[in-house]
Parts: C-alpha cells; sequence; structure tokens
C-alpha cells in the first residue's frame, strides 16, 4: 500500500528558519513545531501522529529534531511504525518499518544514544561558559524583558494587590519573574 509522504520540522524557537529542514522533499503536508525537544508535548507532532495512516511515511531531517532524548525517540518512533507508518530520518539515511530488525533497532538506540549524548555535551559545555562568565564578571545573563519603567509599574501594582499570582499571570509572567521585579532596586 502506497500512502502519502509528510513532513515534520522541529525549531526550538520562533526566531529559527526551518526552512534549511526538508528542503526540496516533496510533501503532501509539513508539520512544523517551534518549540523545544525537551518532551512530546508538541501541538503539532501531536497532529502529525493522529493524522498518519498506514502506508504514509513520515520525513524528519534528524532524529534529534524529533525527540532530545532516546526514550522519547523510541517511543515516537514505535508509535508511528505501530501504525505501518514508515519513519525516515533524512539527514542520518535511516528508515523506520513496523518491520523492524534487530539492526535497525540497534541502529536507532545507538544513533539516538549519540543524539542525547551531544545535547548533554552541549549543556555542559554552556554551563561551563556561563561559570566562567561569571567568574570573570562578564555574564549578563538573560536580557530583562520589560523596561525600568514597566517594572516600578509592576511594584506600584504589586503594593496595591494582595494576590501576587493574579498579578502575574494578569502579567503575564511567572510568579518568580514577579518577585524578582518587585524585590528590584533603582538609583535614585
Amino acid at each position: 500500500m502506497s500512502g502519502q509522504t509528510v513532513g515534520y520540522i522541529r525549531v526550538s524557537t520562533i526566531d529559527q528558519n526551518e526552512s534549511r529542514q526538508l528542503d526540496g522533499k516533496k510533501l503532501k503536508r509539513k508539520f512544523i513545531d517551534k518549540a523545544s525537544g525537551k518532551d512530546t508535548n508538541r501541538p503539532q507532532l501531536k497532529e502529525l501522529i493522529a493524522f498518519v495512516r498506514e502506508g504514509d511515511t513520515v520525513l524528519v531531517h534528524s532524529m534529534d529534531r524529533l525527540a532530545r532524548n532516546l526514550g522519547d525517540l523510541k517511543a515516537i518512533v514505535r508509535e508511528l511504525t505501530d501504525k505501518k507508518v514508515i519513519v525516515t530520518f533524512v539527514k542520518d539515511s535511516l528508515t523506520f518499518t513496523d518491520e523492524g530488525s534487530a539492526m535497525s533497532d540497534m541502529m536507532l538506540n545507538v544513533m539516538g544514544a549519540f543524539a542525547e549524548f551531544e545535547r548533554s555535551l552541549i549543556k555542559e559545555r554552556q554551563r561551563e561558559g556561563i561559570a566562567i562568565a561569571k567568574k570573570n564578571n562578564v555574564y549578563k545573563g538573560r536580557k530583562q524583558a520589560m523596561t525600568d519603567n514597566q517594572i516600578k509599574e509592576i511594584q506600584k501594582k504589586a503594593l496595591a494587590s494582595k494576590n501576587k499570582v493574579e498579578l502575574a499571570k494578569e502579567l503575564g509572567i511567572s510568579r518568580q519573574t514577579l518577585y524578582t521585579y518587585i524585590a528590584k532596586k533603582f538609583e535614585s
């Protein structure tokens, strides 16, 4: 049975460009998530899984675009192949079907483990870089999302409001961010 070919594309942030993934591939439909791959709670991934049928092929640029850890990667591939959907990782030149062999299972485990390992190395280097920058007093941290005038307004609202949780919701910020802004001191 021959089905349709669909693509799954994921970038971590809204600012990232997804156009290099699956460029030039003839697809019936694309499912694009602009979200972290830290878990499988992604709307377009869920829609893709619900959409595909037996005989369809799902193209993904690389394993790390589908999942960031081996457990999620294996679960997603298994869920798709159990539906008799073919999963192909273009960059890795790997294809998985419901007729999984010992070799394909091993390749999924090995390549997925490498992707997970690579991600942990990146995070480790990032932590080391931040530690060095802090030691040298050059680490600035994340850029402040609000201006000083906006923070002063938040401080005024916080003084007038008894319920900080509701205020944080109203402002669209976390409670921790609200408390950080409340505690911020300004030079006179």
